[in-house]
């Protein structure tokens, strides 16, 4: 995982509108990068919920939010449509920005040990730097305690 301070790693990924949304383009704004195993499971409908609850308040504050897993660009628009999302999910079916965030690992469920994504969040301030990093993430009240982190780091900047 990479450690607060450090350069973001630059990335272009279709959304789940079809267009190409790249980390370089969003200079100047903070950046809500989640990443989450799977459309449609409860956690991460319970997680991507919460992010679209708090997109206003995350707008006003400036930042964009993205959601990223390796489901593809129709599963995430099915996704969207069937829960009535709001925030932009991302398709990474390659893992390959996945890897360089450091959230494809090692997983344990059962016994069974498997690669699989980590839930994990990074908030990229407006100079593609890390600015906060949330490894291992449960999901109740993680929206509002990365809009706090969002705020306290906003007002140091002042």
């Amino acid at each position: 995982m990479l450690e607060p301070g450090t350069e973001a790693p630059d990335f272009c990924l279709p959304s789940d509108s079809g267009t190409q949304v790249c980390l370089k383009e969003l200079r100047g704004k903070w950046v809500v990068l989640y990443f989450y195993p799977k459309d449609n499971t409860p956690g991460c409908t319970k997680e991507a919920e919460s992010f679209t609850q708090l997109l206003p308040e995350f707008e006003k504050e400036g930042a964009v939010v993205l959601g990223v897993s390796p489901d593809s660009v129709e599963s995430h628009k099915k996704f969207k449509e069937k829960k009535g999302l709001k925030v932009t999910l991302l398709s990474d079916p390659e893992k390959e920005v996945i890897s360089a965030y450091g959230a494809w690992q090692k997983k344990k469920m059962y016994g069974r040990e498997f690669m699989g994504v980590v839930r994990s969040t990074y908030l990229i301030d407006p100079e593609g730097k890390v600015a906060h990093v949330w490894k291992k993430v449960r999901v109740k009240d993680h929206a509002e305690s990365v809009l706090k982190k969002l705020k306290e780091l906003k007002e140091r900047e002042e």
